[in-house]
Formats: structure tokens, C-alpha cells, sequence
């Protein structure tokens, strides 16, 4: 017997509440995922979309991430409340930084996954959590960066173009129909900045990826940069 891989569903994993502790004295509540049959092949830090607009560590996509690549693809999933961010989780202190201030919220999380030893790092930052990857992520030994849905509004051009040559890989899967830079426009200024950044365009794709299909081409995305081996990703898991 099997069941269909899709909304709430969430598989077999090892979960753990954690506390993540910023340089600035701030306690984050989060969630470590890892395999449980396996050894993670990568760690996905996951940073959520924007807190003053209902982003937190239960966004969807990061949210089903955590539900179902441990047992899919043999990674490891961190995710977490931005500082000042509320969910069933907890309540992370602080408040909103506006993508500055987050700098060490991100770096908390790498101080985690470096404590653990967690294999080959990526971050996946969604909407403002993309801000905070290209801002910050240089800062840390990642394998690279997957924006979801990335704004370009907060980070600079030099912060961008600091991407280039960094040996560090970066991916963006951009909707057709996003809100605030759609694929055309990702692809110029990607390719200005980032010459070796792949931008990957999602038809009928909007910022939010409402509803399976494209949550399941998101996720199959980030499987494809962190373990294609992985690949396809199944629709049902027998119970």
C-alpha cells in the first residue's frame, strides 16, 4: 500500500527542535531534519520568506522541504524563525532586521550545521530569504546559494556581482509570472552580474508556487543541484 506524496504529508525523519544563538545575544527556534536510513549527502539551510508579509520557518515550500527531502534525497533540512519571527515552533527574540541584522541570524544556522559536521552546506533562501543568502552567504563555507522566487531588492549590485568567480555555485528558479523579477529580467542581470549563475525559468510558475505541481518542480530543482542521483523524486511512499 502507498500513499500520494503531496500537501501535509510528511515522511520519515529524524526531527529535532533546536536553538540557534546569534553574536548579538538572540535565541531562534528552528528544526534540524536528517535521513534516517542514510548518512545526509547535503544540508539545506533554508531561509524563509519575508516576516512582515507571514514568511516564517512553515512557509510551504520550506515547510514540505523539511517534510519529505530526508527521506527522498538523503539530505539534511536546518530550518528556522528569522529573529522576531512567530510559529507553532516558537517565537524567535529580536526584530525584524530588514536583511541586515539577519546576518547573524544566518550565521547561527552555519554555526550549527559546522557544530554538527552536516555534509556540503547549500543555502535555499525563498523571496527575502534569497536577500539574505546573496548578502551574506560569501561569508560562510557553503557549496553555494538556490534563490526561490529572488526579489534583487535588497541586495546591491556589488553585493551581487561579489558572486562572480567566488567558486561557490549559485541557481535561481524564477516563476513566469513572479511578482517582482520575472525570468527575463532575472537572466540579464544575473548574467551581468554573475556570469556562471544559472537562472532557471518555471512556466506558469507565480512567487508563491501555489499547489503541488509546483511545489514538486521547486523541490525537484533543489534535488537536482544537491543530489541528482536522487532523481525523479517519487510521488508515493509505501506505508
Amino acid at each position: 500500500m502507498t500513499i500520494a506524496i503531496t500537501g501535509g504529508v510528511e515522511l520519515p525523519a529524524f526531527r529535532e527542535d533546536v536553538e540557534l544563538r546569534t553574536a548579538d545575544g538572540l535565541t531562534l527556534v528552528g528544526e534540524l531534519a536528517l535521513p534516517e536510513t542514510a548518512d545526509p549527502v547535503a544540508t539545506l539551510v533554508c531561509l524563509h520568506p519575508l516576516p512582515t508579509h507571514g514568511g516564517f520557518m512553515d512557509s510551504h515550500i520550506i515547510r514540505k522541504a523539511a517534510a519529505r527531502l530526508p527521506a527522498l534525497a538523503d539530505v539534511a533540512v536546518l530550518r528556522f524563525n528569522f529573529r522576531g519571527v512567530t510559529s507553532p515552533r516558537g517565537t524567535s527574540e529580536g526584530s525584524f532586521g530588514d536583511g541586515v541584522d539577519e546576518r547573524h541570524d544566518l550565521a547561527a544556522a552555519m554555526a550549527l550545521v559546522a557544530q554538527r559536521q552536516l555534509p556540503h552546506p547549500w543555502l535555499v533562501g525563498w523571496s527575502f530569504g534569497t536577500e539574505v543568502a546573496l548578502k551574506w552567504g560569501l561569508e560562510h563555507p557553503v557549496e553555494g546559494a538556490i534563490l526561490l522566487s529572488p526579489p534583487l531588492r535588497r541586495t546591491t549590485e556589488p553585493e551581487l556581482a561579489a558572486w562572480a568567480g567566488s567558486g561557490k555555485r549559485l541557481v535561481a528558479v524564477v516563476p513566469e509570472h513572479d511578482d517582482y523579477l520575472k525570468p527575463p529580467e532575472a537572466t540579464a542581470r544575473f548574467a551581468a552580474a554573475v556570469p556562471e549563475a544559472e537562472v532557471v525559468a518555471v512556466d506558469d510558475g507565480k512567487h508563491l508556487w501555489v499547489g503541488e505541481k509546483q511545489t514538486a518542480r521547486v523541490l525537484t530543482e533543489i534535488v537536482r543541484v544537491v543530489n541528482p542521483a536522487a532523481l525523479p523524486l517519487p510521488t508515493e511512499w509505501p506505508v
